[in-house]
């Protein structure tokens, strides 16, 4: 599971491209932690990307 509950941030697919200009798949995952959050009052556990957690978007159950 590869996406925020938060930003909606998922994979992003592309390719990849050698020296030699040969082209092969790839995907760049977002950093995905998961953590006990405040959601709406009530503390749960998502997925959430750190870019995320550092802007404050969400508030860290204690």
């Amino acid at each position: 599971m590869a996406k925020c509950d938060f930003c909606e941030k998922s994979m992003v697919f592309g390719l990849k491209v050698s020296h030699s200009n040969r082209k092969t798949n790839r995907t760049w995952k977002p950093n995905i932690r998961k953590v006990k959050a405040v959601v709406n009052g009530t503390h749960k556990s998502v997925y959430v990307c750190t870019r995320c957690l550092r802007s404050g978007k969400v508030q860290r159950a204690v």
